[in-house]
């Protein structure tokens, strides 16, 4: 599988994906990742890493951002913020062109409802892009498809399916 630009994406269909779309591709792509079905929602952060009973930096939050109109995936950890500037830096362009991307544009692209957005298997593959930081942790917990699940992978398996690059891209 290889990253593509999601081109047209605003006519996309906009029926949400769930844990057992998410389930299929894992299984499909013989991945070691779990999903992990919560009592409680995991929509945020605080919400997931109480429920695991971790700290928030093993938790990660998949962020879809648009770069000249052209979706890719952030994937950050815990409650660190994206730093737009540096982000802008990254890909090489004015920080105004890259924009975070509406809760809406965001299920079109991905598939996934914002608050349950697993950093991997979207509707289309997107460019990932994975902060160093969260790159760092040997095993993270990001959305896992449905707002009550969360997926449990090592960074090394979300790299590889992801074919994400790393770079630096959060708030100091």
């Amino acid at each position: 599988m290889t990253p593509q630009a999601s081109e047209g994406f605003e006519n996309t269909m906009t029926t949400p994906l769930g844990r057992e779309n998410l389930q299929s591709f894992i299984d499909t792509h013989r991945l070691n990742a779990t999903i992990l079905p919560m009592a409680m929602p995991t929509a945020t952060v605080t919400d997931a890493a109480g429920a695991l009973g971790v700290e928030p930096l093993s938790i990660i939050k998949s962020l879809v951002f648009l770069a000249e109109n052209q979706p890719f995936l952030v994937v950050n950890s815990g409650t660190a913020r994206v730093d737009r500037k540096k982000l802008a830096d990254y890909l090489s362009m004015n920080r105004r062109r890259v924009k975070f991307a509406t809760a809406e544009q965001a299920l079109k692209i991905t598939g996934y409802v914002v608050g349950s957005m697993p950093p991997f298997g979207h509707r289309k593959p997107l460019r990932t892009i994975v902060d160093r930081t969260a790159a760092q942790r040997e095993e993270m917990y990001g959305g896992g498809g449905d707002i009550d699940a969360l997926v449990k992978v090592s960074s090394e398996e979300l790299i590889a399916v992801a074919h994400a690059e790393i770079a630096d891209v959060s708030e100091s």
